[in-house]
């Protein structure tokens, strides 16, 4: 008996754009006067097919085991939906093959089979049977779905009066406790409240740890990394990474900046409206003054910000956003924080500026940052805004506490003064 739940090789889907479009619908003496012309419209090549056809997978290859978890990343058009598509067997592949062993539920688009008419109870029942659960197995959960949704107030009304809140969590919640062998969601935690997506979160965490197979879409990174193991990247329809889901993560945000250490601006990426203010280069510098995509932990760094004044201008701070990879913010840091050299450089004259900061040594944790870059006058005006300017990686080579192979949690490593001392007793 296989070990795998999903086997998949080769798979490509090609989809046909653009083409004649019919306007309207034809009624049975048009069909025969079409039919009739159709000899002289061969002819004068009026048949010919303009339609075009663009890959929306190509080429995809991959095995889950079952009981494994795992994410699929990518922009928006890289081919996700598509691939859960297929293997819900909601569409035919074009190429390639795909095997599924077991019971498939799937979260593709929530609230499908839903009948505005109908009250909540009715719909658990036709949702129910619409995702593949026998009679006697909605009637067993239906409680606990009624609870899981919130809804038991309204629970006979038509859903047609439901907010599209309650709508959201009833639909979630009928196709939550299908219990299937694999799990198929699509991004159905970009809607819904903050209370209700833990709420979500939590449910797809409790189907994990029971043993199931889950394949995730989501552009929700922090709920990728809490639920699975391993990822794909997809981008243009082919996978362009496949490793554990932190190093996928790191891979799929970290795709699109710069990695040289520079990030430099053209004339056509500086709106109109940042005048006087020209952004030059936004640089990472090691000790050495090199500057360098890769830093070490244990040594201090240097933030360069070079700009261009065309004009004086009053009240203005430089500064930069430090991020990890994934978002979260590190810190926000501007030239004139300190008084003194607000006071000096409160109003700059035109010309070239070059701002400068050091972040000191055995401060950040290794992993991947991105600096964002502001220029702006306090709740006046903000001339340039890049949150995402430039990536670096620190690396913690010779860093404190790297005789112990384990990562160490958190975004910063310092290497704080500890005494030890004997006690006597």
């Amino acid at each position: 008996m296989t070990d795998y739940a999903i086997r998949v090789a080769g798979l490509g889907k090609q989809y046909r754009i653009g083409g004649q479009a019919e306007t309207r619908y034809r009624t049975l003496r048009d069909s025969i006067a079409r039919a009739a012309s159709w000899p002289g419209r061969l002819l004068r090549g009026e048949l010919a097919d303009n339609a075009q056809t663009i890959w929306a997978l190509r080429d995809v290859s991959f095995d889950l085991l079952k009981g494994q978890v795992l994410g699929v990343i990518g922009r928006n058009g890289a081919g996700k939906s598509t691939l859960l598509k297929i293997l819900s067997r909601v569409t035919e592949p074009t190429e390639g093959y795909a095997e599924v062993t077991g019971r498939v539920g799937s979260l593709l688009e929530v609230g499908t089979g839903f009948h505005p008419e109908l009250s909540g109870r009715e719909n658990i029942f036709l949702n129910g049977a619409v995702l593949g659960m026998r009679r006697q197995e909605i009637a067993t959960k239906f409680d606990e779905i009624v609870e899981f949704a919130g809804v038991s107030q309204f629970i006979d009304t038509p859903v047609k009066r439901y907010s599209s809140g309650m709508y959201l969590r009833l639909a979630f919640s009928v196709a939550a406790h299908l219990e299937p062998e694999i799990l198929v969601v699509d991004e159905v935690l970009a809607v819904g409240d903050a209370e209700f997506q833990r709420k979500c979160l939590g449910k797809m965490s409790d189907v994990a740890e029971a043993g199931r197979t889950v394949l995730f879409v989501s552009h929700n990174m922090s709920a990728i990394l809490r639920l699975t193991e391993q990822a794909i990247v997809l981008d243009h329809g082919q996978i362009v990474h496949s490793a554990s889901t932190r190093e996928a993560v790191d891979y799929y945000m970290a795709s699109g900046f710069s990695q040289s250490g520079e990030r430099t601006w053209s004339a056509d990426e500086i709106p109109a409206d940042a005048a006087p203010f020209k952004p030059i280069a936004l640089r990472v510098r090691d000790p050495r003054g090199k500057v360098a995509d890769t830093v070490l932990s244990k040594e201090p760094l240097d933030i360069e910000i070079e700009y261009e004044l065309s004009e004086p201008i009053q009240g203005l701070r430089v500064g930069v956003y430090l991020q990890t990879i994934r978002g979260e913010i590190v810190f926000t840091s501007f030239d004139t924080d300190a008084p003194k050299t607000y006071e000096k450089f409160g109003s700059r004259a035109a010309g070239r500026f070059l701002s400068q900061a050091q972040i000191p040594a055995n401060w950040l944790n290794e992993g991947q940052y991105v600096l964002g870059m502001n220029a702006s006058a306090f709740r006046v005006r903000r001339f340039f805004y890049d949150e995402r300017a430039l990536a670096f990686n620190v690396d913690a080579m010779g860093a404190p506490g790297m005789q112990w192979t384990e990562p160490r949690q958190g975004l910063v490593r310092p290497q704080l003064d500890w005494a030890i001392k004997k006690v006597k007793v």
